[in-house]
């Protein structure tokens, strides 16, 4: 955890920074294989998951807080480059937004087409995260992958938290 400046709002700064590394960990536990996993036809893959992620974080931060870090697609679709990608851009908006002052963070912007605060979209940018990063959560378990920690222990850590079981991009598979 890096040092956070004073200021009414950093408890936002906080939760986003810890939120993407469980996004980052959740990711990492994906072993190239299972890629292409879709687990109904109606849903996307573990690829298109993570494109989505970082597609819909990079728009709502440029269109709706004003925080662009350019392109937030990676060079190559791949898992690796779309880890590597989410870190450096989130990181990016993570900066900015600890140089914002509290006025910045009240003040009003556009979510979609209804008004509110700075404050309010990147809780819910927050939140629509968690929920993409719980489905992928399902696919581990569908396909038979350990479950990291998130919160706390899962049935796949005991008592214990453990938010990674192999190094990134090394994914997890059950043996």
């Amino acid at each position: 955890m890096t040092e956070q400046s004073e200021g009414t709002y950093n408890f936002l700064l906080e939760t986003y920074e810890t939120e993407l590394l469980k996004i980052l960990g959740i990711w990492s536990s994906f072993p190239e294989s299972a890629m292409d996993f879709r687990p109904h036809p109606k849903s996307r893959t573990v690829l298109e998951q993570m494109e989505h992620q970082v597609q819909s974080e990079g728009r709502w931060m440029k269109n709706m807080l004003g925080l662009d870090t350019g392109d937030p697609n990676p060079a190559r679709r791949s898992k690796q480059d779309f880890i590597e990608k989410y870190h450096a851009d989130a990181g990016r908006r993570l900066e900015m937004m600890r140089e914002k002052s509290d006025p910045w963070w009240q003040g009003t912007t556009t979510f979609f087409d209804v008004p509110r605060s700075r404050a309010w979209v990147l809780t819910r940018r927050i939140t629509h995260s968690t929920h993409h990063r719980g489905q992928l959560v399902v696919y581990l378990r569908l396909l038979n992958l350990l479950v990291p920690s998130v919160y706390g222990p899962t049935a796949d850590t005991a008592d214990t938290v453990i938010y990674t079981f192999a190094g990134p991009g090394e994914g997890s598979d059950r043996q």
